[in-house]
């Protein structure tokens, strides 16, 4: 993959998505180079054993941003799932000297926020109930049976990874950008994320439920623009 003079984004899908969950984004992010990532067992990667293991995940997840970034500044942007990732790959990153320039949480209030769920150990019918309720699936998935058996799998494991996610006790130094959507039940600890960062720390909700993101592209895409903007005389001090 040829490799550009512009700063970069990393996107992290939610549950069950793959690279071409977040695609929307690019259409307002041409001046970056927009690079989604996703974990084996979907899309591209789809040959590749699902993982189980949220170590293993956010181990992969380091690796794609590793091999993929260029000289330029960077960020990670990532949803329910994502978000997890996203700071478990900073971490990571910032223990190589590589850290990003920012990391954005969307749709999360961050580790340790009723963190006993375990919906992935529901039976089918109770599993695709709570699924309804998230409003991140298709309506075509319920009418097919072909389609159900194909993807269950895969967003069960990834609920697993959410689910049984842990985390470094230090914070980052890295600033964070959290959004969630105003209907969401645990929108009102968002602020939950500034405990794991000693540096900048900022907010917004948006009207929508966890998959706001689905209707406000342009919106998210002018946070990033100008909250990476609004630091980037200090990332690239820190580069020189």
């Amino acid at each position: 993959m040829k490799k550009t003079d512009k700063s970069q984004l990393f996107v992290l899908h939610f549950a069950g998505g793959n690279i071409y969950s977040l695609r929307f984004i690019s259409a307002f992010l041409t001046d970056f180079e927009v690079i989604p990532l996703e974990l084996p067992g979907r899309g591209k990667r789809m040959t590749a054993p699902l993982l189980h293991d949220f170590e293993e995940a956010a181990d992969d997840i380091y690796r794609q941003i590793i091999t993929q970034r260029n000289h330029m500044p960077f960020m990670i942007f990532g949803h329910s799932l994502g978000a997890y990732l996203a700071l478990a790959a900073a971490q990571r990153l910032e223990q190589q000297q590589q850290p990003p320039a920012c990391i954005f949480t969307s749709g999360n209030a961050g580790p340790g926020i009723r963190s006993t769920h375990n919906w992935h150990q529901l039976n089918d019918q109770d599993f695709i109930e709570k699924l309804t309720t998230l409003g991140g699936l298709p309506p075509e998935f319920l009418d097919s049976p072909e389609l159900l058996e194909f993807y269950l799998p895969i967003i069960r494991a990834d609920f697993k990874l959410a689910e049984k996610s842990s985390f470094a006790s230090h914070r980052i130094n890295i600033p964070i950008y959290a959004m969630m959507g105003s209907k969401e039940k645990t929108m009102g600890e968002i602020g939950n994320w500034q405990q794991f960062t000693n540096a900048l720390f900022r907010y917004s909700l948006f009207e929508g439920g966890h998959f706001f993101i689905d209707e406000h592209a342009e919106k998210i895409a002018a946070i990033i623009r100008t909250f990476y903007h609004s630091i980037s005389s200090t990332v690239k001090e820190k580069l020189s």
